[in-house]
């Protein structure tokens, strides 16, 4: 039997949403820039709103006429917006691979109603055959699938002379991973994923392209009022301007300032995401040298370096039924909150039983190297007391 370790994670919050906030981040923090209990309509207020737009696309390094715009209910509302917004005059490839990806499937069939629609979708671990997109289609994928560590390895497979828009959810793979912006049109994100940053808020980057098709296509269903990008002059041009169509949290808002900051210091996009990519090599290098414990993802070629799933292979826990599989899981994770050493790394209620480590940009080495053992222990004592 191992030793149980001595040593716990600093921070031993490895949620892959909302995920722990950036090194040396303390409330107070905020003191000095949270506009709290001001209008966000104020001059003030809206110049920070404009603050952080202009971070993200510093931060990312985005196009000169990419446009960005805070909008209500975090990443999916985000994606929400742009379905609603936009989707309708051409038709549609969707690609699902995991839970979020199969929600904007059913979305875009049964609530939307679109009729001709494409549906690309593999099991969890894997992807769609991504040859088989249609050019003359708009495309709706996820970058990097948070709940099965499966992410498209580039974007080659999207024609440079597509008619149709590409709609990207990358929540968890934004300050993770490169993207490759001449081949996205709608990209959306959450602050609560890489930045550390609090739920709530979403994102939405949008191409000339896709700017376009706003000016030019009214869609013909009902629009909730949070889902309007447009007016009936066309665009809404004041929502990239920081001026929301609801009211924000500006505590919400400071916070992701804070968070822009600290990536604007660090050196950007490139930077975290090698901060990211260092992270998951300690995980991946750990569990190549265990024979109890894997990545749920075969090809190391769509790895997720973000929102790492692992699968026990130990044979006494395969031939165990998927509801004991989840019971042990549930035994372990509660041992490792208990001991503070891990929170919140089972895996996705959606997909198969396991566990799942955020190891995005906010992770310090250190928490995850002090992490790994007690995954060794916490293993082997239920497998002693459980087979």
């Amino acid at each position: 039997m191992l030793d149980k370790p001595d040593k716990v994670p600093s921070r031993p919050n490895f949620s892959s949403g909302p995920c722990v906030k950036r090194p040396g981040w303390e409330i107070e923090n905020l003191g000095n820039i949270a506009l709290l209990g001001r209008s966000h309509r104020s001059a003030e207020c809206i110049k920070q709103l404009e603050n952080v737009i202009q971070l993200i696309k510093e931060t990312l390094g985005l196009p000169n006429d990419y446009m960005v715009a805070i909008v209500p209910g975090s990443n999916t509302g985000a994606f929400e917006t742009a379905l609603w917004s936009m989707l309708g005059p051409l038709p549609v490839d969707a690609l699902a691979w995991e839970s979020f990806g199969s929600g904007w499937v059913y979305d875009i069939k049964e609530q939307l109603m679109l009729k001709d629609v494409q549906v690309l979708s593999a099991r969890y671990g894997e992807i769609p055959n991504l040859a088989c997109v249609r050019r003359k289609s708009d495309i709706c994928f996820t970058w990097n699938g948070t709940t099965s560590g499966v992410r498209i390895p580039n974007a080659n497979w999207i024609s440079e002379d597509r008619i149709g828009l590409t709609f990207c959810d990358a929540t968890s793979a934004i300050f993770s991973q490169e993207l490759d912006w001449k081949k996205l049109d709608v990209t959306t994100f959450s602050w609560q994923k890489a930045m550390g940053g609090e739920g709530g808020h979403g994102v939405l980057i949008l191409s000339p392209k896709a700017i376009n098709r706003l000016k030019n296509f009214v869609p013909y269903r009902p629009m909730p009022k949070i889902f309007r990008l447009g007016t009936e002059k066309g665009i809404n041009l004041d929502l990239f301007e920081g001026k929301t169509i609801n009211t924000p949290s500006m505590l919400c808002v400071a916070d992701a300032l804070d968070s822009l900051l600290w990536i604007k210091e660090l050196g950007g996009w490139k930077a975290t995401c090698e901060r990211t990519s260092n992270n998951f090599r300690i995980v991946s290098d750990w569990y190549g040298k265990r024979d109890w414990i894997t990545n749920l993802v075969t090809d190391e070629s769509i790895q997720s370096n973000s929102s790492v799933c692992l699968k026990i292979i130990d044979n006494q826990f395969l031939k165990l039924l998927d509801s004991d599989k989840w019971k042990f899981i549930n035994r372990m994770t509660a041992i490792l909150e208990k001991h503070e050493a891990a929170f919140d790394i089972k895996g996705h209620r959606d997909g198969p039983p396991g566990l799942r480590v955020w190891c995005g940009p906010t992770i310090e080495p250190e928490d995850l190297e002090n992490l790994l053992p007690w995954l060794d222990w916490t293993f082997q004592y239920l497998k002693t007391k459980n087979f």
